[in-house]
């Protein structure tokens, strides 16, 4: 009997599993981002996000004490915001998604930066790139 009992709660825990891993995540874009990330350039472009809230963080090298920041996304509900921190820690750059066209980041310290994006119940499609100022 113990080894029916054993079989019949094994058998639960894989439906289980199976039924959690099918599930789909109500805030998932439904695609990954193209990311491009090599020292002093790094692009990202995600396309059909979805009512989407998550803060994605990558580290990037920078040779320069600034970047050029080239933003055009269509933000059609919530919000999207990128966030620079420099090698230092310090938050050189912070601005809406939104916000189409070139824009420049304070200056900081060289080495590895760390570029956030901030989605809040977002749709749309993003499309960005960081640059070392020159």
């Amino acid at each position: 009997m113990s080894g029916l009992r054993w079989l019949w709660q094994l058998m639960i825990v894989v439906i289980g599993a199976g039924l959690i891993g099918g599930c789909s995540n109500p805030s998932s874009p439904g695609v990954q981002p193209e990311i491009t990330n090599a020292t002093d350039n790094f692009q990202y472009q995600v396309t059909d996000i979805r009512s989407y809230t998550h803060e994605s963080t990558y580290s990037w090298q920078n040779t320069g004490a600034s970047a050029n920041v080239n933003q055009a996304a269509t933000i059609t509900h919530g919000s999207a915001m990128l966030i620079l921190v420099d090698g230092d820690g310090a938050i050189v750059y912070s601005r809406s998604l939104a916000d189409n066209g070139t824009f420049v980041s304070a200056a900081g310290v060289p080495g590895l930066w760390t570029i956030r994006v901030n989605y809040s119940d977002a749709s749309g499609t993003v499309n960005f790139r960081v640059q070392r100022k020159t």
